[in-house]
């Protein structure tokens, strides 16, 4: 599982399981996570997270979205040449 940004003590991952499903990143922070998709951003699920620090995560997937596209397709690419 990749991390693929560390920010505000929030990790932003995925899992290689999960490359089957439209691209989405885990954030985890303190034992809470969420799930977002990216295209649009839209919030998929999420365990323990208060509505302020939801807030503060989807603007931070916001500001880093294209790197975070950007990341998923590489592992994808990654993921389909083995």
């Amino acid at each position: 599982m990749p991390v693929l940004l560390r920010l505000k003590g929030y990790r932003f991952l995925f899992y290689e399981a999960d490359l089957d499903e439209p691209p989405h990143v885990h954030v985890l922070k303190a034992g809470n996570e969420a799930k977002y998709w990216l295209s649009p951003i839209a919030l998929a699920r999420v365990r323990g997270f208060r509505e302020h620090e939801l807030n503060e995560i989807e603007r931070i997937i916001s500001a880093h979205r294209n790197d975070l596209l950007e990341a998923w397709a590489k592992e994808i690419r990654k993921y389909a040449n083995r």
